[in-house]
Formats: structure tokens, sequence, C-alpha cells
């Protein structure tokens, strides 16, 4: 797929169903030369009320205030953008003012009543708007300290892997501790969680700069964030994010949990093994090992050893598109079961996987798949 960056017109997911379902980039264009990723406009006041001076575009980043005066929804996620530096906000005016100019109507926010008066907004900002957000990890050195301020300020990755609480804001208390905020989970990435599923600083650095390493492939959402923006750090920053997400004393990378002998006999003799050998082998292997640049694998897929069980069943049943990948790497289209697989079968499948590759427990039930489809 094609993608069309910085024109805007893309709908955020929000956690809040009561309180908004999708944010819409909706300010109409102010000028012809409208560029739009959050309706970012060429036009000098953008960003902060008649009269005031416009220079960075920090009302917009730190304060969430569109060009009218009134809030914007922290689906822009101002709410880590809070702590940029002035100077970074001053380059990314100057690169997007440089940006062929396209023109593109927006599409209006679509919010019902009493979600639609932003004047809210300005109780939600008094209650959960901080100036710097906790670190996820521990340390001191230049490059976690440079990571640190990559991965919560410009990179803003809390905004998807933070849990929320009831009102949509991010709970600080658990700084990317995972959550699903879409139908695809943003995974637990602090050093517990990253360290849990195998991860360690090398496979991680490729990861972020190719998309692509031992422990899986990027999809979804995570996918356009690697082509998009982590393939451009540069090796100094991207060691940097991989320090801070670590720590500066990263902890081992846990090995494959041991499974009860009896549940690996029962799940290589049951029904999911036989389901995996029709649908799954022939692009997979009979022993999870893919097809480098082909086919992802999966005996060291540390999706399979989330606890939550979430990401592989939407995989199980979407499926994934093909996907390019930075360095002419690609995998091939994975085609969804969802109309070959019952809830019963998919779950048995499930289990099948994580038990085998995944260390875990043959917990996933008919429930959790009905509930994703």
């Amino acid at each position: 797929m094609k993608l069309e960056i910085f024109t805007g017109l893309a709908a955020v997911v929000t956690i809040l169903a009561f309180v908004f379902i999708t944010q819409r980039m909706d300010s109409a264009p102010k000028s012809a030369r409208q560029v739009g990723s959050y309706n970012v406009v060429h036009a000098d006041n953008y960003g902060c009320p008649e009269g005031w001076t416009f220079t960075g575009g920090l009302f917009v980043a730190k304060d969430g205030i569109r060009r009218d005066g009134q809030q914007l929804y922290p689906a822009m996620p101002y709410t880590s953008y809070r702590g940029m530096a002035r100077a970074d906000a001053d380059a990314i005016y100057a690169y997007v003012m440089q940006l062929r100019p396209m023109k593109v109507a927006n599409l209006r926010t679509e919010l019902g009543f009493p979600y639609n008066i932003r004047l809210g907004m300005m109780g939600w900002n008094l209650l959960f708007l901080t100036d710097t957000i906790p670190a996820a990890s521990t340390g001191s050195s230049a490059a976690w300290q440079r990571g640190r301020y990559l991965v919560d300020v410009l990179g803003h990755c809390g905004e998807c892997h933070t849990p929320r609480g009831i009102l949509g804001q991010m709970e600080l208390a658990q700084p990317l501790a995972g959550f699903a905020l879409g139908r695809v989970a943003a995974p637990d990435i602090t050093p517990a969680g990253l360290a849990s599923r195998g991860w360690m600083a090398a496979a991680l650095r490729t990861y972020l700069s190719r998309g692509i390493a031992s422990r899986g492939s990027a999809f979804s959402d995570m996918h356009q964030v690697i082509v998009l923006s982590t393939k451009n750090l540069t090796a100094e920053d991207s060691d940097a994010v991989v320090t801070y997400l670590l720590g500066d004393r990263p902890p081992p990378a846990a090995p494959l949990p041991a499974a009860d002998p009896a549940i690996l006999e029962a799940a290589a003799n049951g029904a999911g093994r036989t389901n995996y050998v029709a649908l799954c082998a022939g692009c997979h292997g009979l022993a999870g090992s893919g097809v480098p640049n082909t086919v992802v694998a999966l005996r060291s897929n540390s999706t399979l050893r989330l606890a939550d069980p979430r990401n592989l069943i939407v995989v199980m049943l979407d499926g994934i598109g093909p996907e390019n990948f930075p360095h002419r790497a690609s995998l091939q289209a994975m085609p969804g079961f969802a109309d070959k697989l019952s809830d019963q079968q998919a779950a048995e499948l499930a289990n099948y996987l994580r038990v085998t590759w995944g260390g875990q427990k043959s917990d996933v039930t008919v429930a959790a798949v009905r509930a994703l489809r």
C-alpha cells in the first residue's frame, strides 16, 4: 500500500468509546498551501490564536491549541510533545513548511454531545497534562537520556504502549507497559517486558532499523512506525532508543519457559497441530522456521510469548498484507483464516503455537476468539 504522508484524513482510534471513537484531522484548510498531518498548513499564524506570534508550532505541539484558540483532542499527542525542545519544534515547522503543498479537504471530527464541546479539554488538561513522563527504565548515561527524549517525547511511544484510564489518559504509573488501543495491541516494551520475550539490544536495534529481526517482524501500525520513522534514525539515536528501552543495565533475555512434557505431547497430537500442518506449515514450515525474507519464523517469534494472545488471534483471523521493509526486504502476504477456522479450531491452533514455540499455557478460549471476530 502506498502511504500518502502528511495529507491527514486518517482516523485515530481511541479507547474512549464513551468520549470519542475516532479523531479526524479537522480544521478547515486556511490556505491553498495545505500539507495536512494534523492539518499543518502553510500559514504564518497556524497553531495559535490571532494576534499571537507563531514560531515553531509550540502552541500546537506543547499545549494542544489550534489556530482559532480552541483545544485539540489528545489524538494529537501534545501530551507527549509537551517536553519538546524549542529547537526541535522550530525544526519540525521548518521541515513542514518546505514540503510540496497539497490542497486536501479536511474531514470533520465526529463526536456526540457533550464530547464535541472542546472547552471540556481544558478540564481534562488540568487533570492529566504533565510536563514530563515518568521514565520506563533506569539509567543516567548520555545515551539513556537522549533515548528517553526520543522515545517519550519526539517518538511519543507511550501514546500507544502506555495503558489508558477510563477518561483516555495515559496511566503514567505504568509507562510503556502495553495496551490495546486498537485491534492490534501495543505490547509491553519496558525492560522487563522485552526481556521476558527474549529481546536483547542487538535484535531490538535491528528491528527498529529494518523491521525484521530474529524475534519477529513489524506489522499493523508498527510497520508504519518502522518504514516512516525509526528506519531514519541515525545509528547514534537508534542506539540511544535501545539504551533507554532496556536501561543502562539491561536485564538478561529470558529463555523460553519450559513447558510441561505432558502438555507438549498433547499439543503435538491435538487438533491444533492438525490445523497447523494443513494451513500454516506450507509457508512457516513444520518446525516453524519460516523462510528468510519471505515468511516470518514462528519458533523464535516474540508474539507467541505474549501473555495476552490477542495479537496472535487477530493475525490468524485477519491475516497480514504483503509488507515491504527497509533495505529491500519484504514479506509475502499471509491470508486470514476467519472463514476457514471455527472459534474452537482457532483456539486450538493458537494454543498449539503458544505451547510449542511460546512457552505459554494452553489457555486460549473459544470466547477469546469469538470476541475478536
